[in-house]
């Protein structure tokens, strides 16, 4: 276990280290592998994106963090709302199938579910990206719990399961890293969590043998988005060092660097995100007007949340793991 202050630090990390992440991979996102490397370009900018600045990945993360926190839990047709208002706000990029189930008017608890009918694939990583402050929230209320809110909020946007999945592994690893505990030694422990229908491949991408070179998808995919940030924490050690790896894989640069971010940031603490990064950071968020978190914004959120989460966690359990509307549970 850890005491208080290294949990804080931790779960700043995790929110602080996702931002910076997606700022670092946005200017290489489409790319081909090794451009970080090969330009030696940080925090510079590039693709329509100014030096530091962050993207729809973190700007839902602040939309989860911001209703967790001004809701007091988990009010899944608030989050909604606010998903809605952002993605009307015409925001630099967003996600096409995001898209589609924000602006489709259906309600907030079936225009996941009505899109995955008619499209039949919706495990792309848009749920994934945005994890890191459900994950610093809910991570007090224990694995159950948090493994619990992250499919929940995943299936506000994404009807498959995979995607469910694959975001509440990510919630249970930040648990146990803020717990002061090792993320890849919770793997298998974690998988057993994972739903029968989507295990073996949960497994195969996240084994400690596998390489994103191996991946049947591209990284925009949940599944090798995961296993990628996974990959990255391995083979490396540092924060900084894990974030480049990430980056250097090419493909979706952002997304794989966020999550990434995450992961590493709540296992290295705040103080491993280069200031050199957190300087120029900053997160617009589009539809509500002047609203722009820098790095103290987002500390200051981050500390919130795992404040508020802790207390929360007692009285938010149940409601938590009771099944939501249709069935992202059941």
């Amino acid at each position: 276990m850890t005491d208080r202050t290294d949990r804080i630090d931790r779960a700043v990390g995790a929110v602080l280290g996702s931002a910076a992440g997606d700022a670092l991979g946005a200017p290489y996102e489409f790319g081909l592998a090794g451009q970080l490397s090969a330009r030696g370009e940080e925090m510079r900018g590039g693709g329509g994106w100014d030096p530091g600045e962050a993207t729809d990945d973190t700007q839902m993360a602040v939309l989860v963090g911001e209703s967790l926190l001004e809701c007091g839990g988990l009010e899944l047709p608030d989050v909604f709302a606010r998903f809605r208002r952002w993605a009307a706000g015409d925001p630099k990029d967003i996600g096409l199938q995001t898209e589609i189930v924000l602006t489709s008017g259906d309600p907030w608890d079936l225009a996941a579910a009505l899109h995955f009918q008619v499209n039949a694939r919706a495990a792309g990583n848009g749920s994934l990206m945005r994890a890191s402050t459900s994950a610093v929230y809910f991570a007090p209320a224990g694995r159950d719990a948090t493994m619990a809110a992250a499919r929940r909020i995943a299936a506000l946007t994404h009807g498959d399961r995979a995607a469910w999945e694959g975001t509440a592994v990510l919630h249970e690893l930040v648990r146990v890293a803020l717990d002061g505990g090792d993320p890849l030694a919770a793997l298998p422990p974690a998988l057993t969590q994972v739903h029968p229908d989507h295990r073996e491949r949960y497994a195969r991408v996240l084994a400690p043998d596998w390489h994103p070179d191996l991946a049947t998808e591209f990284n925009g995919a949940v599944w090798p988005c995961l296993g990628s940030a996974v990959w990255a924490l391995r083979t490396t050690s540092g924060f900084a060092d894990a974030l480049r790896a990430a980056v250097d894989l090419g493909g979706d640069t952002d997304t794989v660097a966020a999550v990434t971010g995450t992961l590493a940031g709540a296992r290295y603490g705040a103080a491993a995100v280069p200031e050199s990064w957190t300087a120029p950071l900053h997160v617009p968020v589009p539809g509500y007007g002047d609203h722009v978190l820098d790095a103290a914004g987002l500390r200051d959120l981050a500390r919130r949340l795992a404040t508020a989460g802790a207390g929360a966690a007692v009285r938010n359990r149940w409601a938590i793991l009771r099944p939501p509307w249709r069935s992202p549970d059941g």
